[in-house]
């Protein structure tokens, strides 16, 4: 088959492409329809999902998880509260953090500089079971963390136990509320199954340490795409400024920021699709505990379908999670857009339709 030949240009694609297509059709497609129809179906995980005892249940499940009073939709929210708390703490601050590891290795007279970068990329390659162990070891009432703690006459929690939440415990240490008593009007206030006052609790104490054990491993893996970024920054445009009289604060927030802002873009999606994914941390600290203050939809969906043997319900958890993870990215991508280059495709498609009305226009006269 010669691939010089127009004519079979075409067959010759689709032939290198078709084994791929086999391959994902089988494992990635095929997979995703059949969740999608367990979700929506009553099989209790006994023989095939498709055969004829299997019944179509319509959103049944999924009214359970939303819209439905009971334990289904309590345990849903309590999932969703505590992960956006996560998100909300872990994202800008793994950003942040990747963002300074990387000027900071990016510094010409900084000495071993290699082993700097290795070092700080170093967490992301270790198993996170290994490092969740380790953090487990550091984090416990003896551990090494509260006896640094006791060193400045702080008596540390015993953090994977407590359920505290970190905005009551901020709350009650300024007077804005006592733990013990709540206000009336936000513990007697249910929304979605949960109370204002559990809404307001902030991330668990044991879901701080996790968040920060997170924060630890994942800014090694960022600060290596932001190094990237850095390293193909135009020279120029940062010796104009310091010509300019910038100082190097006034060039990183000016000229920086602005150049990277496509690789931020891309740091804080990653970012936000791994949060709400969050899983193997919370399985191997905590087991969802304590009182369901590390519960996340990833964790929930699994001890539904796989603890609880209900699968239709741990499906539809995850299709939810899929759902929101593909608006807030859709959202955090027309919050961090380029104003600049919409501005100017919309300008370009402007023109595309001004043209071709002026053809249309032409042409029908010449027509008439």
């Amino acid at each position: 088959m010669s691939s010089r030949d127009p004519q079979r240009q075409p067959v010759a694609g689709w032939l290198f492409i078709t084994p791929m297509l086999v391959i994902l059709g089988l494992f990635l497609a095929a997979p995703i329809v059949m969740a999608l129809w367990v979700s929506v179906s009553d099989w209790t995980g006994r023989g095939s999902p498709f055969i004829s005892e299997v019944n179509f249940v319509g959103l049944r499940n999924y009214q359970d998880l939303l819209a439905q009073d009971g334990l289904s939709r309590q345990d849903f929210m309590t999932s969703m509260r505590n992960t956006f708390y996560y998100v909300l703490g872990v994202v800008p601050a793994q950003t942040v953090l990747a963002l300074t590891l990387a000027v900071i290795v990016n510094q010409k007279f900084l000495r071993g500089r290699t082993f700097f970068r290795t070092a700080f990329y170093f967490p992301s390659v270790v198993s996170s079971v290994a490092i969740s162990l380790v953090f487990l070891f550091l984090f416990t009432g003896t551990g090494a963390v509260n006896q640094f703690l006791g060193l400045f006459g702080i008596s540390g929690p015993n953090w994977f136990a407590d359920s505290r939440g970190v905005l009551h415990v901020l709350g009650d240490a300024v007077g804005v509320w006592d733990v013990s008593a709540p206000p009336a009007f936000l513990s007697g206030t249910d929304v979605l199954s949960l109370s204002l006052w559990e809404w307001l609790s902030g991330p668990s104490v044991a879901l701080s340490a996790i968040m920060l054990q997170v924060i630890w491993t994942t800014a090694g893996t960022f600060m290596l795409m932001f190094l990237a970024a850095l390293q193909d920054l135009p020279t120029e445009v940062d010796e104009a400024a310091m010509v300019d009289g910038a100082n190097t604060w006034q060039r990183f927030m000016n000229v920086t920021v602005p150049h990277l802002r496509p690789t931020i873009l891309l740091v804080v999606t990653l970012g936000i699709i791994g949060t709400w994914q969050v899983f193997d941390q919370v399985y191997v600290m905590t087991d969802g505990g304590p009182s369901k203050t590390t519960l996340t939809p990833a964790y929930l969906s699994f001890q539904t379908a796989f603890t609880n043997l209900d699968l239709p319900s741990g499906a539809a958890i995850a299709f939810l999670l899929f759902l929101l993870i593909f608006a807030l990215t859709q959202l955090q991508r027309f919050v961090l857009r380029d104003r600049d280059e919409a501005r100017q495709r919309r300008a370009e498609r402007r023109q595309r339709r001004e043209q071709r009305t002026t053809r249309t226009r032409s042409t029908t006269e010449v027509s008439a």
